[in-house]
């Protein structure tokens, strides 16, 4: 058996025409190539590993596409696209123009939901489940979702529709005891409790083995068995939510593994199976470190991750710093994270302060009300998110920090465009859906050093603030070692030049620079979108005669309105070119060549300007050349 077979499945339908003792090699064939391509192009890594025998057993199993297959989150699909067609293009993933990281709809009729954030599959599947009741059809519906994901309340909200809609529903729980970070938490606690079923279920197979040759004891046997099975598993929470619950199963024993689906496609009503996996499985070093190859970048498979060479500081490893030496300096500082303590740069703090460090699971609600609930006891609570993370805790962003006014930073990693990993994850949103709050600010720091800054000046502001930061490194400013905010509120003009006023949020201020050198421009790094410096919004109306502003966010309700808006409550009349992302979704593929595509680097930001006035550039020319012909004319009179 070779390569050549995986490239024969060209769908699910062909994988079904191979005998069950096929399957083991085609596993081994699939991981395989996952290392070899993953390692080419970096991407998600140990959760695709871990959910081979997984991934096959159902698509071996189940009528795909007709029975319907929703993946959590999705990161862990890469086998799921080799089994669907897209074998070929695995070498393309998260690059431009490239196969996108998560299932996504409109790439294959086998990606029946759209994922990337974690725990809405079982809602979906239920949907799709009622709807298939409704309209006679007797499709299948799975969902697929890890013990990580499991821990949002959304999850239990969907089970608790579920148990009680009486529609045939799979949930499968991936119990990898991981997420990104190590997992935490009661229900993790309970899933441990679980697994200690499995001594239960391996004295029950050695028991049927020896008293197969004795039939009544056997008869005897089989009525305890069930008797047994009966008190250890209708306790389950999952049973008492109406699911009837299968496992914990070897979720790398394809056998067991297409044996149990069998039967459980067979069955009817809500359903839970729980399958343990390895995240890293078939890789050594993977096993070893999961969290490390949760997402590598390109890497030697026979090396594995090498030491990186000393770079620039991240954002992230700026506010990782901040955060150790703000709570040495204030003992009420405590620092919460939704399940991402590795990628919002809090694993120092996690270790230096035990004891005010939270990690609530991936449950970005529940985070916000409870750093809420600190902050009304006197804490000074920072909440490290995601820019596309803080999307899930909105309401509890309005209805429980910024009505009470309650004083919380809130540490806005990966905002703006994040490359790879696409829209889903785009940090796009955040000022338009946070400006209209009131009491909400927003500050756009424009490099490290102003990063820790202002996040100082964020910590000792009264109410809740947002700092907003990108991925990776920026300008590369040396950072100092202070806790000194600065003013509040205050932009900074960094360059003075003529006629247009380049109003820059955020990282955006260094095209703005390139752009006014070769234009003769002013410069304003406005850092500020809420509250705006309005008295160096109206210096500036007086003296320029053009008004561009600049933000690595969308362009609908974002800095550049808030400019715009501000312009009108002063009654100044000027004209105003926004430069932000358009009206829809931004694809994947390299940050900086998606930039370049969306015309937010230096070359592009200057062809807006030229092209929104083409007349007053033209004019421009005309009065350049007028000049020197009069300088000319003044030379030889002379």
């Amino acid at each position: 058996m070779n390569g050549s077979l995986l490239q024969w499945i060209k769908s699910p339908a062909l994988l079904r025409k191979l005998s069950q003792d096929q399957l083991p090699g085609v596993a081994d064939l699939l991981r395989s190539h996952l290392i070899d391509s993953v390692s080419q192009t970096g991407g998600h890594f140990s959760s695709n590993l871990g959910t081979v025998e997984l991934t096959l057993a159902l698509h071996y199993v189940y009528d795909t596409p007709n029975d319907r297959l929703v993946w959590d989150v999705g990161h862990q699909t890469y086998t799921h696209k080799m089994l669907t067609g897209r074998f070929d293009q695995l070498k393309t993933i998260r690059q431009k123009s490239g196969l996108s990281g998560f299932p996504k709809r409109d790439e294959s009729i086998y990606d029946t939901f759209g994922t990337a954030h974690s725990s809405t599959s079982i809602s979906a599947a239920l949907g799709m489940a009622l709807a298939s009741k409704q309209l006679g059809s007797s499709r299948k519906c799975v969902a697929i979702i890890g013990d990580g994901a499991l821990t949002a309340g959304m999850a239990y909200e969907a089970m608790n529709n579920a148990g009680a809609s009486e529609c045939d529903l799979l949930v499968i729980l991936n119990d990898n005891d991981m997420s990104i970070s190590p997992p935490v938490g009661a229900l993790n606690n309970y899933l441990q409790e679980l697994m200690q079923g499995r001594f239960y279920a391996s004295a029950k197979e050695f028991g049927k083995n020896i008293l197969k040759n004795a039939p009544p004891l056997f008869a005897l046997a089989k009525h305890i068995e069930q008797q047994t099975h009966d008190l250890v598993h209708q306790n389950t929470i999952f049973e008492k939510m109406g699911f009837h619950y299968t496992g914990p199963i070897d979720g790398h024993d394809l056998n067991t593994l297409v044996k149990t689906l069998s039967e459980l496609r067979q069955g009817s009503g809500p359903q839970f199976l729980h399958v343990v996996t390895k995240k890293g499985k078939g890789y050594s070093k993977a096993e070893a470190d999961p969290i490390a190859y949760h997402g590598p970048s390109k890497f030697n498979p026979s090396l594995g991750l090498q030491p990186s060479p000393p770079s620039k500081l991240t954002y992230t490893q700026v506010f990782g710093q901040w955060l150790c030496d703000m709570a040495l300096n204030d003992p009420k500082l405590v620092g919460i994270t939704p399940a991402m303590r590795e990628g919002s740069g809090m694993v120092q703090f996690s270790k230096s302060f035990p004891a005010r460090y939270f990690d609530v699971g991936i449950a970005e609600q529940h985070a916000i009300t409870f750093a809420a609930g600190l902050a009304c006891e006197g804490l000074k609570p920072v909440v490290a998110i995601y820019s596309t993370f803080l999307q899930r805790g909105y309401d509890q962003l309005i209805h429980d920090v910024a009505l009470q006014n309650l004083s919380i930073v809130f540490a806005l990693d990966r905002a703006g465009i994040v490359g790879p990993d696409g829209p889903t994850h785009a940090g796009v949103y955040d000022i338009a859906f946070t400006r209209c709050i009131p009491n909400m600010s927003i500050i756009c720091p424009s490099d490290e050093d102003q990063c820790r800054r202002l996040l100082s000046t964020a910590y000792l502001h009264t109410g809740p603030v947002t700092v907003r930061y990108p991925r990776g490194a920026g300008a590369g400013a040396t950072v100092e070692n202070t806790l000194e905010p600065l003013p509040w509120g205050k932009a900074h003009i960094k360059r003075n030049g003529k006629n247009i006023a380049l109003l820059a949020f955020g990282p955006m201020l260094y095209p703005a620079l390139e752009v006014a050198d070769s234009m003769d421009f002013t410069v304003v790094d406005m850092r500020w979108v809420k509250p705006l410096d309005l008295e160096t919004i109206a210096q500036l109306a007086r003296t320029h005669q053009k008004f561009v502003t600049l933000e690595d966010g969308c362009k609908a309700g974002g800095a550049g309105s808030a400019v715009m808006e501000a312009c009108q409550t002063m009654g100044i009349d000027i004209s105003v070119l926004c430069i932000g992302f358009e009206d829809e979704f931004t694809e994947h593929g390299d940050a900086a060549e998606l930039l370049s595509d969306y015309g937010l680097d230096a070359a592009g930001v200057a062809l807006k300007i030229q092209d929104h006035w083409p007349q007053f550039f033209a004019a421009q020319k005309e009065e350049q050349v007028e000049s020197k012909q009069v300088s000319n004319k003044i030379f030889l009179v002379a």
